[in-house]
């Protein structure tokens, strides 16, 4: 058979005071910490935490795949 791969797929939450794309970056920041050979990181969901009428934590929501190595 040709080249097989496996991935796996891990949903990590990356937050930001400042925007959801921060936050995106720091869940795939997070995701390098435990993991190599990260493939693709695809957002799942966006939210975000509120003080009163404000902004107060931007969250995201995202899941990574990686390289399985057998």
């Amino acid at each position: 058979m040709g080249d097989q791969s496996v991935y796996k797929i891990v949903e990590f939450v990356g937050t930001s005071k400042l925007s959801w794309e921060d936050a995106a970056k720091n869940a795939v920041n997070m995701a390098k910490k435990d993991h190599s050979d990260l493939r693709v990181a695809t957002v799942k969901e966006l939210d975000m935490t509120m003080e009163g009428e404000m902004v107060s934590t931007y969250r995201a929501r995202v899941l990574i795949s990686f390289k399985f190595h057998l």
